[in-house]
């Protein structure tokens, strides 16, 4: 669904700012390509989230929902998950520079 950006491409926000005056709406231009971006984000999500339901098994719509909301709005990485991911880097070769310090953070983080 990561196809579906909210952020809309530099060309549709100039073609909105010619829009606008071509129509002779006076409001200011930074709210007018505000309210566009809102609903070009939303609709935008809209047309993911209808591609993610049609993909589902819907016989649960709770349950669904709830399946949606994390697809949706996935939550960072814990720096538990991060510093296990750091360590696995560490492990294969492919770490970098900061991997260190995020599980230094992590084994801080620890109780004691």
């Amino acid at each position: 669904m990561d196809k579906h950006s909210i952020t809309p491409p530099p060309e549709l926000v100039q073609q909105w700012a010619k829009d606008r005056a071509l129509l002779g709406d006076d409001t200011p231009l930074h709210l007018y390509i505000a309210n566009r971006a809102s609903q070009y984000g939303a609709d935008q999500e809209l047309e993911a989230c209808c591609e993610w339901l049609e993909e589902m098994d819907c016989d649960d719509p709770q349950e669904t929902a709830r399946h949606l909301r994390a697809a949706r709005r996935p939550k960072p990485p814990s720096l538990k998950e991060q510093a296990f991911e750091a360590q696995q880097r560490l492990m294969t070769g492919a770490w970098r520079a900061e991997d260190w310090q995020l599980i230094d953070r992590a084994l801080e983080a620890l109780p004691e």
